[in-house]
């Protein structure tokens, strides 16, 4: 198992915002993490890469307990963040941005990713080369977020709503992007992701969150034959 987590308490300061939550991702998987707004699923994600330490509970990555490292001793170890907010640096160019995602200690192309390998897999990111990052859509900012984690060599990304207000034939291609980079690659991805029918296109299992708590975890084809879960728990 590449990602295990297990009986995961969280909390901002004195509110519980994960109670007992546990999943896991395997190696090649893509697997969505699903529900309403607010339920705790960018927590989940925060908790795994350290943003937020986990009151009780464990992260295991490749077998080792991560819970309660510092991000960075995270993100060395393999895990790689696309955060919601992109997080891009507005004033460096697209190549140093890429460049940014390097990891200490590491060579540009030590590990197979390069920048020039990026710009094979985000074509649009090449033209935009020595653009500052303020200047691009929200579409290429994503794809910048998501080439700079891919800079790190991660084995496993944690990317968190990727599509949000992109325009349609973006979103298509971002999602093109994902199943590219999983079957062609292996990256294995855990997705938070607000369009449904994009999660569950990707996904090889689903997990779907009540408020702070895990409520359903399956399938797609065993998602999509209980109505009433869907009701419970999705938008849609």
């Amino acid at each position: 198992m590449l990602l295990e987590i297990k009986d995961l308490h969280a909390f901002y300061e004195e509110s519980h915002v994960l109670r007992g939550i546990s999943l896991n991702v395997d190696h090649g998987e893509i697997v969505s993490l699903l529900g309403r707004n607010g339920v705790g699923k960018t927590t989940t994600l925060k908790s795994i890469i350290g943003l937020l330490a986990p009151r009780s509970g464990q992260v295991l990555f490749k077998d080792r307990n991560i819970s309660g490292l510092a991000p960075h001793t995270i993100a060395n170890l393999g895990v790689g963040y696309v955060p919601e907010e992109r997080r891009i640096f507005p004033r460096l160019t697209v190549r140093e941005n890429l460049l940014m995602g390097i990891k200490p200690g590491q060579k540009e192309t030590e590990n197979g990713w390069s920048v020039e390998k990026i710009y094979d897999y985000f074509p649009h990111l090449k033209a935009r080369d020595r653009q500052k990052g303020a200047y691009l859509s929200g579409g290429e900012q994503q794809m910048l977020t998501i080439g700079r984690a891919l800079m790190g060599n991660p084995g496993l990304l944690l990317v968190d709503e990727p599509t949000e207000g992109l325009a349609p034939l973006m979103v298509q291609e971002v999602r093109d992007i994902l199943e590219e980079l999983n079957k062609k690659v292996g990256v294995s991805i855990l997705l938070v992701e607000h369009n449904v029918s994009v999660a569950m296109s990707l996904a090889t299992r689903i997990y779907l969150m009540g408020k702070a708590h895990i409520g359903f975890s399956g399938t797609k084809e065993e998602l999509e034959a209980n109505s009433e879960v869907r009701a419970k728990y999705l938008e849609v």
